[in-house]
């Protein structure tokens, strides 16, 4: 009998110690890889794009570019390591913050207030994209159509919904305070004489003060990282999340051992679709109003997060940790290039190779797994 090593929640052969070093490469290479970015933007944009790529203000730009793309990566993780694939999620974002407009602009006109109106706009974004997820699940789940052909089709549907609910246009007249949640922020640091440090006390400046003053983790950063915590603690640490693994590992497998591989199918489409109307409300704070595109061109980079990530696209593997990581890649890296005034064209080819790249470390690690070879 072959002897084995269970390794993130799988049964691995022994392996050489030149495979064993070959798979440590690929699990850490998109931790390197982002390591040897940060450095190189440190030095060249300096030497080139005439600026500092490693400042305070920078690096909270960064964090607030991710907060869409990381949200809806956070659901597709669960949905493509149980083995299944999201296509709706850009457009669920759409409606949700469709949604959370008019539910905000309608309860605040209707004397609700400010908080409470951002609580039902909330509701409202969350609540729908949910209903959309659900549907998706019991299409799939029930009727056993292909996830890919399921959520195609449901994208068109959703980014009809949205354009019908907007009247092809942006939905404005929201009040201005909620533009506060969507942009301030827990810390401030006004630089220069006169500035200071301040922690949740926005301060009174103007003039140079003003333009000195940088928001650090703001709102939107804050509960993106309450919903990655949570996604972790789900997915490592609950039997939500070993259901999840062993359903994209073997779903034959999931259904002979009691799953509820149907219940469980339905929750996760559910929860990529929630995910998504947090991203979806988020926008409509930031922007004070909501857009039906805002979420069309997330949905790529979104995946392009999870699968930089190492989340296997065969399913059975993966991390919410890894989705952060592909996440910081894609910001870190169309972030830089814009410094360095390279063109848009050139950010998508570089975006894509690293995409390739992953995939076939990914191809790899289940080569030297022999993950795909088992049962043959």
């Amino acid at each position: 009998m072959t002897d084995t090593k269970t390794l993130a929640g799988f049964d691995e052969p022994a392996l050489s110690p030149g495979r064993r070093f070959i798979l440590l490469t690929s699990r850490l290479w998109a931790w390197v890889f982002l390591a040897v970015m940060i450095v190189f933007f440190i030095v060249a944009v300096p030497l080139f794009g005439g600026a500092t790529f490693l400042s305070v203000r920078n690096s909270q730009n960064i964090l607030v570019a991710i907060v869409p793309v990381l949200l809806l990566g956070l659901g597709q993780t669960f949905v493509i390591i149980a083995a299944g694939i999201d296509l709706s999620v850009g457009w669920v974002m759409s409606l949700a913050s469709v949604l959370s407009a008019h539910a905000i602009r309608a309860s605040y006109n209707a004397g609700v207030p400010l908080f409470l109106a951002v609580v039902l706009g909330f509701t409202a974004g969350v609540g729908g994209a949910s209903i959309v997820g659900l549907v998706n699940g019991l299409i799939i789940a029930k009727l056993k159509v292909p996830a890919f052909i399921v959520t195609l089709g449901t994208s068109f549907i959703v980014r009809g919904l949205s354009l019908l609910f907007s009247e092809n246009t942006t939905v404005i007249g929201l009040p201005e305070g909620i533009r506060d949640y969507g942009n301030e922020a827990m810390f401030y640091w006004v630089r220069g004489e006169g500035g200071g440090f301040y922690f949740l006390d926005k301060p009174e400046v103007t003039g140079e003060l003003l333009r000195a003053m940088d928001r650090i983790l703001a709102w939107p950063v804050v509960i993106t990282a309450v919903v990655v915590f949570f996604c972790i603690f789900l997915l490592k640490r609950t039997q939500f999340g070993r259901h999840t693994y062993a359903i994209g590992g073997n779903m034959q497998a999931a259904l002979r051992t009691g799953i509820p591989v149907d219940r469980h199918i339905i929750k996760l489409y559910m929860l990529s679709s929630s995910t998504a109307g947090v991203a979806g409300v988020l926008s409509t704070l930031r922007f004070t109003a909501g857009s039906a595109v805002i979420g069309d061109p997330l949905l790529l980079s979104s995946i392009a997060a999870v699968i930089i990530g190492g989340v296997s696209l065969f399913g059975g593997a993966g991390s919410i940790v890894g989705t952060v990581i592909g996440a910081l890649i894609i910001a870190v890296l169309t972030t830089g290039l814009v410094m360095l005034n390279v063109q848009a064209f050139w950010q998508f080819i570089v975006v894509g190779a690293v995409v390739i790249i992953a995939v076939l470390i990914d191809q790899s690690r289940d080569l030297i797994l022999g993950r795909r070879g088992r049962g043959s």
